[in-house]
């Protein structure tokens, strides 16, 4: 009988251990640097980035520590660098790189982190190159 609520006390400690967390880290000057949810010791659901600034570097979603689904990414200025899908922390699919002005300046598919597949250039938002 004595063995019953020891089970127990050691299946609600691991339920409340593994729980996700929220979790923040700051830079030296007091800016935020990320914040998101950890489960234990891994990344797991949405995260942003920021630069020393203040301003967002990048969001997405992690799963297991490792980057999944759509992401963004930004400049110092806050304005987007490039967007685009990730499977299991590499790069894939479908991606879009902007140019100074925010405008898109080009959109590639990609895998395995390399562009791979086809390109689309753009000049002021018009198609040229493909």
């Amino acid at each position: 009988m004595k063995k019953i609520p020891l089970i127990y006390f050691l299946f609600f400690s691991l339920m409340f251990f593994s729980q996700k967390q929220y979790h923040k880290v700051f830079y030296k000057n007091g800016q935020i640097k990320e914040e998101g949810c950890q489960n234990g010791d891994k990344k797991t659901a949405f995260w942003k980035y920021y630069y020393k600034n203040g301003n967002i570097k990048k969001e997405g979603r992690f799963t297991d520590n490792l980057e999944t689904n759509y992401w963004y990414f930004y400049s110092k200025f806050a304005t987007k660098e490039k967007e685009g899908h990730f499977i299991k922390g590499i790069k894939t699919n479908w991606w879009l790189f902007y140019d100074s002005n925010g405008d898109i300046s080009h959109k590639c598919q990609l895998k395995n982190n390399q562009k791979n597949g086809y390109c689309l250039i753009y000049k002021k938002r018009k198609l040229v190159k493909a």
